[in-house]
């Protein structure tokens, strides 16, 4: 009697689902940054014109947080990372 073997091989590939949906960069409110260091950041982070910039910090600050920007995470992270840096709260997330 012979005995028949088979092989199955897998090949595995990293997904990384995290970075496949549409993103929001989100900025936060807070009692220590002033407008103007607000308005600063995101023109020179988000490369946003003055007149959109100090719209977004009006809002940001009525409502304790805006999305300023909409795009991919691997576009948005670095951006995120370089507000904070300067001390402003900023997260990236999902849209929902």
């Amino acid at each position: 009697m012979s005995v028949k073997t088979h092989t199955k091989f897998w090949e595995e590939t990293e997904v990384d689902t995290i970075t496949d949906d549409p993103r929001v960069l989100i900025v936060w409110n807070d009692e220590v940054n002033t407008f103007e260091w607000v308005i600063e950041t995101l023109v020179e982070v988000c490369n946003h014109s003055e007149v959109q910039a100090e719209q977004c910090a009006m809002l940001i600050h009525t409502k304790g947080q805006y999305a300023v920007k909409e795009g991919s995470y691997d576009e948005l992270k670095p951006m995120c990372n370089a507000i904070t840096e300067r001390g402003i709260g900023a997260t990236v997330e999902v849209i929902v």
